[in-house]
């Protein structure tokens, strides 16, 4: 029986001062994950207000149970997802959020990530509690230059708007947008290949301009690009969150050729109840005035001929809506069915299986930052599949 067990084991003899003791070992367990009261409530499931029974456990005042003291003592403090030894090639992050990307050519066993790039501190935190490292902040004060020689070069870039009134100025045309970003990493360290993400109406964004700059840009700089849209539901995940990925390739760099063509779906059948957790904590059963809310607002959208408002699933459900980076506001778009009383909100463990992320990803932050982040993540099975094409051709 290892330390933690045996502490687990005696606490219900514990005096006054053992007691106090134990509180001392809880809050050194927080402090070694870097977490907030409320942060540790939320990651080992404690009700609603958990914060205030974290700190009463360290002054003292009162005692975790048995389970409850094991699951912070057992907390995983290792990250399970380091580096592959002697990975074969390189890679750079940028626009990390958590690493759902990365995650997606790691898991391959031949790819390590040699830098990062996040500058939202919450998303800072899970990235380095599950690589080990902590990702630089904001890229567009990071010199091109000083970035590591890679071979991939992944990222998520926000959507924005170009300034530019023509077509035709080329990488000029992306000054002022984070884009440009991309585009001068790619241009100074010229990477055999890249692989974005963004949202399916990139392409229809300001009339289409957007994406052919976009797409210009790439080619100016010499890549072969490929772009298409997929589906996570088609890869496995019960979840309908259509995104665009662009992949790229050196054409400077394959003499004999580009042999490229983007991963067949292998559209497995999916379930929501596949996802759900059992005996769900109470907080997540969304209240009396919210649902009445929910209702009337559904009602009211209805009555003009839209469509818009909440959306209830079941066990049986193919897959749920699109979860968004918004879901903590009131979860409306992904609603779970209870019997004999309100429907719930998807835990933060629920949210990371409809993208995807293995079991052991650690959400080392609150609910309402978890939702945030795996809304604004990747589906990781539909990453991995691109990613096994991309070192297709990076092999030949």
């Amino acid at each position: 029986m290892n330390s933690n067990a045996l502490i687990v084991a005696e606490i219900n003899s514990l005096d006054e001062k053992e007691t106090k003791n134990i509180g001392e070992l809880i809050k050194d367990k927080r402090l070694r994950l870097n977490m907030t009261q409320k942060e540790l409530a939320d990651a080992i499931g404690l009700p609603k207000h958990g914060d205030r029974t974290i700190r009463r456990w360290e002054n003292g005042e009162t005692s975790p149970s048995n389970l409850e003291l094991s699951a912070i003592l057992n907390f995983p403090e290792d990250p399970p997802f380091l580096n592959p030894v002697n990975a074969k090639y390189k890679m750079i992050d940028l626009f990390a959020g958590i690493g759902g990307t990365r995650l997606g050519f790691q898991l391959h066993g031949n790819v390590k990530s040699v830098f990062s790039s996040e500058w939202d501190k919450f998303s800072q935190k899970t990235y380095r509690a599950n690589f080990g490292e902590m990702p630089k902040g904001d890229i567009t004060e990071i010199d091109e230059n000083e970035i590591p020689e890679h071979d991939i070069l992944v990222g998520g870039f926000p959507c924005q708007a170009f300034s530019q009134a023509g077509l035709k100025k080329g990488f000029d045309d992306t000054r002022g947008t984070l884009f440009f970003d991309i585009a001068r990493i790619l241009k100074a360290k010229r990477p055999k290949a890249f692989l974005l993400e963004n949202v399916k109406n990139l392409k229809s964004h300001d009339k289409g301009r957007t994406f052919e700059i976009i797409s210009n840009t790439l080619k100016s700089l010499n890549y072969k690009v490929f772009a298409t849209t997929f589906k996570a539901r088609d890869f496995g995940v019960p979840q309908n969150r259509e995104r665009i990925y662009i992949v790229g390739f050196d054409e400077k760099q394959f003499a004999n050729g580009i042999d490229f063509d983007f991963p067949k779906p292998p559209m497995k059948k999916t379930r929501v109840g596949n996802i759900l957790q059992e005996n769900v904590d109470e907080k997540y059963t969304i209240s009396d005035k919210l649902w009445d809310g929910h209702q009337r607002r559904k009602t009211e959208h209805k009555q003009r001929g839209n469509g818009f408002g909440y959306t209830i699933f079941d066990n049986n459900s193919p897959y749920t809506n699109t979860i968004s980076a918004r879901y903590y506001k009131d979860g409306s778009e992904i609603l779970i069915k209870q019997q004999n009383k309100n429907p719930r909100k998807i835990t933060p463990r629920e949210a990371a299986r409809l993208q995807g992320f293995p079991e052991k990803f650690i959400i080392p932050v609150s609910d309402t930052q978890a939702y945030k982040q795996f809304g604004n993540s990747v589906s990781i099975p539909v990453v991995y599949a691109i990613a096994q094409e991309i070192l297709k051709v990076l092999e030949k």
